[in-house]
């Protein structure tokens, strides 16, 4: 589909580039024609001395000059184009497929995305479907059998349930303005540490100094969310995620630490992508996840004008680090502005 657009486009770029320079041609021919014709008539007003008594000479010449002034012309001029339309077929075609590749990269994403998630909705799906379907046959089925099946299907439910909803959180940060405000980091960070702390006690925050930035708080929140649970979920139970609060130019931020088995080259400039799993071995068990929460929160950092970085290695810690704009060197920029009140 693309290729035929290409063609078609890098056509139409031709055929205005040879109506350009055809119209130039004709105009250039004119006026040359013109000023060689003016010329030679200029020559016999000021030079009557060289045909006297008698301009038919004159005449002859002038014709001659003018013929092979338009014969030299003419051919300068279909050289010329010629070679204005082999080059300019060229650039044409390059600048198609450099005007349509854009298209093309978010048409294949989004049919990428879409293949992915029908095969994220079917996995659960036909999974309850057997289930069900040889309980059904299973006249002697009892009831913790049954209780077991209704816990099976709860949990993927449960999974799909998460998957639409982080869906739409994707489809809404990509169609909806965000209502930024101050942000106090480290006030912010300590909640959530807490909360995650009560079930798994792993999380240890370094440098608790006060950082504000102008951010949506909720999203601020499921970002770094994102980043502590990925963080837990793909390092030893025995080991601790490290949380430190940053300020590097006029950003302010964090960085999340963990030790664990690590990110290999190959996979580290696609963590990001929509249902990518570096290792699928990684996704059994507790570690099951769809692949959207990293490109959830890179998505988020993206509206807010941020950075989020990550290095990693095979069997080397990992660090995700998350740079949003300060709060104050935002206020600073805007002085006429008057902030909200929620703001000061």
């Amino acid at each position: 589909m693309f290729k035929s657009a290409t063609l078609k486009l890098t056509v139409w770029y031709v055929i205005i580039l040879i109506s350009i320079s055809l119209l130039f041609s004709i105009v250039i021919y004119s006026i040359a024609l013109s000023e060689v014709n003016a010329r030679l008539t200029n020559f016999q007003q000021t030079s009557p001395q060289s045909f006297p008594g008698d301009s038919s000479l004159f005449n002859i010449i002038r014709e001659a000059q003018i013929h092979e002034a338009e014969n030299s012309l003419i051919g300068s001029l279909v050289i010329t184009n010629l070679v204005i339309w082999v080059a300019g077929g060229v650039g044409s075609y390059h600048l198609a497929r450099r005007t349509l590749r854009p298209i093309e990269e978010a048409h294949e994403a989004q049919s990428r995305f879409t293949s992915d998630a029908s095969h994220e909705l079917r996995t659960p799906l036909a999974s309850m479907k057997v289930e069900l379907e040889v309980a059904m046959r299973d006249p002697k089925l009892s009831k913790d059998e049954m209780r077991e099946l209704l816990e099976s299907n709860l949990e993927e439910v449960n999974r799909l349930t998460k998957l639409s909803h982080t869906l739409l959180q994707l489809s809404r940060l990509e169609h909806e303005n965000i209502v930024r405000e101050k942000v106090n980091l480290d006030i912010l960070s300590q909640t959530i540490v807490e909360r995650f702390n009560k079930i798994s006690p792993r999380i240890v925050v370094h440098n608790k100094r006060k950082l504000q930035v102008f951010a949506n708080e909720s999203n601020v929140e499921e970002l770094l969310t994102i980043l502590l649970d990925n963080a837990l979920k793909y390092s030893p139970a025995n080991s601790t995620v490290d949380l430190t609060l940053i300020k590097q130019r006029q950003m302010s931020g964090f960085k999340v630490v963990n030790a664990g088995e690590g990110i290999s080259a190959e996979a580290l400039p696609h963590i990001f992508n929509r249902f990518y799993r570096a290792d699928a071995s990684r996704t059994g068990s507790a570690k099951r996840g769809y692949g959207l929460g990293l490109s959830l929160a890179k998505k988020i950092v993206e509206l807010h004008g941020g950075e989020l970085t990550v290095s990693s290695a095979v069997n080397q810690d990992t660090t995700f680090q998350v740079l949003l704009p300060n709060f104050n060197s935002v206020q600073a920029k805007l002085p006429h502005m008057s902030l909200p009140k929620k703001l000061m």
